[in-house]
C-alpha cells in the first residue's frame, strides 16, 4: 500500500536555476518549470507514494501541477526552505495523518519512480521513528529527507549532507542514480541528460546546446 506523502517545494520558475548562467533567462525559466513537472510525474507514478503536496507561490504553475494530480499550497513561510517544509509536513499530517512525509528536491528531471520506490522501501524497513536522508551525487547535498511528522526537521541548504549526519539522521546507502542527480548547473544538467530526462525537460532541451 502507498504510505508516503511527498513534499515538493517549487520555486516560481521565473526565479529558479540562476546557476545555469550560460542559458538565457527564458531558457532557465522553462527548464526550472520542466524539472519540477518531471519530478512531480515520477512521484505521482511511484507505487509507494499516495499523495504529492507541492508548496509554491506561483499560482499559475500550481494550476499546472494540480492538473497532473498534485495537491498544492502556498509557501506560507518566509524563513527559508526548511521552515516551508516543516509547515508542509504539518499540513500533510492534518490532511493525511496515516502517511509519512518525505521531502524531495524538485530539480530531479531524470527521476524514475522505481528509484524513488526503492528508496522509500528502505525507509519503510527502518524503525518507524527513524529519520533518514539520501545524499546527492556529489556527496555534499541532500535530495530526499524522511521522518515522522512529529519529528520532521530537515536540514536542506549548504552542505546539507553533513548537517543531516550531525543531527543524527540516518543516511541511506542505495544506488538510486536518478534520485541523486539534482540539477544546479550545466554539469548537473548534462549528467541528468545522460541518465535520461523526463518528457517536459526533453521538450525544453530540444534545440539547446549544452556546451
Amino acid at each position: 500500500m502507498p504510505d508516503h506523502v511527498v513534499l515538493l517545494p517549487v520555486k516560481p520558475p521565473a526565479s529558479g536555476k540562476s546557476r545555469l548562467s550560460d542559458l538565457t533567462d527564458a531558457q532557465r525559466r522553462a527548464l526550472a518549470g520542466a524539472f519540477a513537472l518531471d519530478t512531480a510525474v515520477a512521484c505521482l507514478t511511484a507505487s509507494r507514494v499516495a499523495r504529492v503536496l507541492v508548496t509554491t507561490d506561483d499560482t499559475a504553475f500550481a494550476g499546472r501541477l494540480g492538473d497532473l494530480g498534485c495537491e498544492t499550497v502556498p509557501d506560507g513561510d518566509t524563513r527559508g526552505l526548511n521552515a516551508v517544509l516543516r509547515q508542509a509536513a504539518a499540513e500533510a499530517a492534518r490532511r493525511w495523518p496515516d502517511l509519512r512525509p518525505v521531502a524531495l528536491c524538485a530539480d530531479l528531471p531524470a527521476l524514475r519512480s522505481g528509484d524513488l520506490d526503492d528508496a522509500l522501501a528502505t525507509v519503510d524497513a527502518l524503525p518507524p521513528d527513524a529519520a533518514a536522508f539520501v545524499s546527492d551525487a556529489e556527496g555534499t547535498g541532500t535530495t530526499l529527507y524522511s521522518a515522522p511528522s512529529v519529528a520532521f526537521d530537515p536540514r536542506f541548504g549548504f552542505r546539507s549532507r553533513a548537517a543531516h549526519v550531525d543531527a543524527g539522521v540516518r543516511e541511506l546507502a542505495g544506488g538510486w542514480p536518478t534520485l541523486r542527480h539534482d540539477v544546479d548547473d550545466t554539469d548537473g544538467l548534462r549528467a541528468a541528460v545522460g541518465l535520461g530526462v523526463g518528457a517536459a525537460t526533453a521538450r525544453v532541451l530540444t534545440g539547446l546546446r549544452l556546451d
